[in-house]
């Protein structure tokens, strides 16, 4: 009676050595993204600290940026960074979802491959070409309503009442979407870009989710008779909102952080926001506008907190994101 075969102990051997050396390679890999992550929150919080010393939290609380003085609030930066961001992910969603729904489920497969790409292709242009592009096509459009809309007789009241409320420092709602300068460039300018810039990230994670639901579950709900709008509103989308919710946080990440092209139309206004059509800026706006020039050395700290600001607040984003993901990730695909 033969003898059952063993394993070489020298190839055991080899084996153990390598998963351990493999495993030391992981850990340290992993170890180079945290140690990556601390020396950012470091040295951005070490370059940072003379403005958030002189200023304290009223940093983030005062309206008033000016070089000349000395005086620097990030305010303005940070509501135009939030305005900016939110309003053109509640623009960019809605089309983003339709158009994956469109080549998931609609399109012919010779239809639906070349729509694909070219929604992805929106991904790949550089951001100085859709700043031009901006500049060049939609602002003169703007520019052109914006001068219709000033000598219309009857809204000249409205303007006036808010060219007096922006003189004392003052804004309203109502004058939030009354023109207030000429020439295309400003706030809804920056928006209109950074929806089209970020439309593609969430179309696409959109578009691989809907395309990964089982098939049974489709199935299942024709088999009872249901329609097509009851398959993706009952089957389709519940089973594949995780997925998309992570499509828009990526989307959300990019629009935050986007700097170029919006450092290209958003005018670099550091007042507060007095209209959808006037000059605002970002945080990343003025981080690209004024890094380069800040001679002193309070406002080359009073940029750089900026920059740590942001950069807080994409990690706060991201945080949140992985919570509500997890919470509507279907139970089993965990």
């Amino acid at each position: 009676m033969s003898e059952p075969a063993r394993r070489p102990p020298a190839r055991a051997a080899l084996s153990s050595g390598s998963d351990r050396v493999f495993q030391v390679l992981i850990l340290a890999l992993a170890s180079v993204i945290v140690l990556v992550f601390v020396l950012s929150v470091y040295q951005l919080t070490r370059e940072s600290w003379p403005a958030l010393q002189a200023f304290g939290w009223r940093f983030f609380s005062e309206r008033t940026w000016n070089p000349v003085e000395g005086v620097f609030g990030a305010a303005s930066m940070v509501v135009g960074t939030l305005v900016t961001s939110v309003v053109a992910l509640a623009i960019s969603v809605p089309l983003a979802v339709a158009s994956a729904l469109f080549v998931a489920e609609y399109a012919p497969k010779w239809l639906a491959n070349p729509v694909g790409y070219l929604i992805e292709l929106l991904a790949a242009v550089p951001s100085v070409v859709y700043g031009l592009w901006a500049l060049f096509v939609i602002a003169p459009i703007l520019g052109r309503w914006q001068t219709a809309y000033f000598v219309d007789p009857a809204n000249l009241p409205t303007i006036t009442r808010c060219n007096e409320l922006w003189a004392q420092g003052q804004t309203s709602l109502q004058c939030f979407f009354v023109p207030s300068g000429a020439g295309g460039r400003g706030l809804a300018l920056a928006i209109i870009i950074l929806t089209v810039m970020i439309l593609p990230y969430t179309a696409s994670v959109a578009r691989d989710v809907i395309r990964l639901v089982p098939a049974d579950q489709r199935e299942a709900m024709y088999a009872l008779g249901a329609t097509k709008w009851e398959v993706i509103s009952r089957a389709i989308l519940p089973y594949a909102r995780a997925g998309i919710l992570g499509g828009v946080i990526l989307a959300l990440g990019r629009a935050l952080g986007e700097t170029l092209a919006v450092a290209m139309v958003i005018g670099d206004s550091q007042d507060i926001l007095k209209s959808l059509w006037g000059g605002a800026s970002t945080m990343a706006s003025v981080i690209a506008n004024q890094f380069g020039d800040a001679q002193a050395a309070l406002h080359r700290s009073s940029v750089v907190a900026l920059g740590l600001t942001l950069f807080f607040l994409s990690v706060v984003v991201n945080f949140a994101a992985r919570l509500i993901i997890a919470r509507l990730t279907p139970k089993g695909i965990q």
